[in-house]
């Protein structure tokens, strides 16, 4: 019978001697779930008030474009959309520079990039300027820094993963306060073209939480040293192997491989034995060489990096063969524009039922973002509990925020709405279980690539739900089918991964039914 189902197990990428050096006893990294570990929430934490609290607050700038360019609400609002779809749409790419740089790099990169996209942005003399800079030069800054800040967390916690996610994404909503407040009073001190000069300058710190995502080995002191005398070697013999593992989908040959290999080999050869000797012609030749040997090495890490990338999309042990996986990125298409869709809408809402005095005193759209806060912590805290099954948790947390979602235009009055928007503020702090729901499900060594997937889809959610939404307003005049029509297809998403976990189920019983026609 054919396998239609690839487990955790199934979905592996070794390279050369690293398949050795796994089957020997690992010590475990004295990090794991303390020390270092909690610098790594705070690095993740600090990012997500300056990526996702930033963004959150892009209300303050819209208004300022507004006024500045004298341009529609639709085209205008496109800059912020954007600036956040682009951010969770390039994560499959940002897994490929994780696979070859690695999440300190790739972080420090877009902290860089992020801030060089607000900087631009101060020059703006259209809407169409901003889409270049700060919709995908900034959109692409964030998503090369919010994606590994995810992934440390994931790597660096085992027992404790789902409450160091809560916490750590809990810098959401802590940045939306805070971001909404510092752009407001920075635009009326100084304007919104020299708030973006001194908003770029705060993202710079971005690269300091860069910095502090050192990477974690599992290596002991002698492992090491044994590695890395045998490096060399073993780079020479990974990229041997990366030919037999990428021959079957075409994508390199294994003579060209070979060949590489040579070459590499040769150079690495080379250099070695003028280290050693400490016979050297000139100190050109040993800087030449030198040079040599960091191409050869970043060229082998490249390629594998690519190799590693390519196959977990494309390769026979695809992601795309998990199909819980594959449900989990059908209900992520859904998902995140049901969560964005309330904070469009609801001050429609509440003037459509007379309500702005009560509202203007506590906003609706701020009780969902303060109970989403505590609803991230709380979650998480009860998914690490060890009779608490974390799948359970998430999936009765989206159905509570389906159903919150479904019923909110048949909510009145004040009190009413209040309650439902505390219930989606709480209920859609499950946003901290995706990752650990990822991890589950392909293991830590593929998340970067698999969580890159789930927020890509997050990312066209969040770029096309809301004019979705809009269009549906537009020809029916009311917001009730806004809601409605995007509770049915999250409703569709929960479905498609209630039926999945009974397919894995079944099929043992089905091959050990083979095994007995036999």
């Amino acid at each position: 019978m054919k396998k239609t189902y690839a487990s955790r197990e199934d979905i592996g990428y070794d390279f050369g001697d690293d398949s050795k050096v796994g089957s020997k006893p690992i010590k475990s990294n004295s990090n794991i779930d303390r020390g270092w570990a909690w610098m790594i929430v705070l690095s993740s934490f600090l990012a997500h008030i300056l990526i996702m609290g930033s963004q959150m607050a892009l209300g303050i700038l819209n208004t300022e474009w507004l006024e500045e360019f004298n341009q529609s609400r639709g085209l205008t609002a496109w800059v912020s959309s954007l600036s956040i779809g682009i951010t969770l749409i390039v994560g499959p790419f940002i897994g490929l520079f994780i696979s070859m740089c690695g999440c300190r790099k790739t972080a420090i990169i877009g902290g860089i990039l992020n801030a060089l996209g607000w900087i631009l942005s101060a020059y703006a003399s259209s809407v169409h300027y901003l889409f270049l800079t700060f919709g995908v030069t900034a959109g692409v800054g964030s998503g090369m820094v919010y994606l590994p800040a995810v992934v440390m967390v994931g790597q660096y916690f085992q027992k404790r993963r789902a409450l160091a996610q809560g916490l750590s994404t809990t810098g959401t909503g802590f940045g939306a306060f805070l971001m909404t407040a510092l752009l407001k009073y920075l635009c009326i001190e100084f304007g919104w073209r020299n708030t973006m000069f001194i908003q770029g300058a705060i993202c710079l710190n971005l690269c300091v939480c860069g910095t502090l995502m050192r990477p974690l080995s599992h290596k002991g002191v002698s492992e090491k040293y044994v590695l890395r005398s045998n490096s060399e070697d073993n780079q020479a013999k990974a990229l041997s192997h990366l030919a037999e593992t990428i021959k079957p989908n075409g994508v390199l040959s294994e003579e060209l491989e070979k060949k590489a290999a040579a070459a590499n080999e040769e150079v690495l050869d080379s250099v070695q034995q003028i280290e050693i000797g400490g016979k050297c012609r000139s100190g050109r030749a040993v800087y030449s060489l030198g040079i040599l040997k960091r191409v050869s090495q970043l060229t082998v890490a490249v390629r594998k990096g690519f190799a590693v990338w390519y196959s977990s999309y494309f390769g026979a042990a695809s992601l795309f063969t998990n199909r819980v996986f594959v449900a989990f990125i059908i209900w992520a298409l859904f998902a995140y524009s049901s969560f964005v869709i309330p904070f469009i809408h609801l001050p429609e809402i509440v003037k459509q039922y007379n309500l702005s005095s009560q509202n203007n005193t506590f906003p609706l759209t701020s009780i969902i973002a303060v109970v989403h806060i505590f609803g991230k912590v709380i979650l998480g805290i009860i998914s690490d509990l060890p009779c608490i099954s974390t799948w359970n948790v998430f999936l009765i947390a989206n159905f509570t925020l389906v159903t919150c979602i479904l019923s909110l235009p048949l909510m009145q009055t004040y009190l009413s709405l209040g309650v439902v928007c505390a219930l989606i503020g709480f209920s859609s702090g499950y946003f901290s279980l995706m990752p650990v729901v990822t991890e589950d499900l392909v293991g830590s060594k593929h998340l970067a690539n698999a969580y890159g997937i789930i927020i890509c889809a997050n990312g066209i959610s969040a770029l096309f739900g809301p004019p979705f939404a809009g269009w549906i307003y537009d020809i029916t005049h009311k917001y009730d089918f806004s809601f409605y029509i995007s509770g049915l297809l999250y409703m569709m998403g929960i479905i498609f991964l209630l039926i999945q976990p009974c397919i894995k189920k079944k099929q043992p019983r089905e091959k050990s039914a083979e095994g007995a026609k036999v």
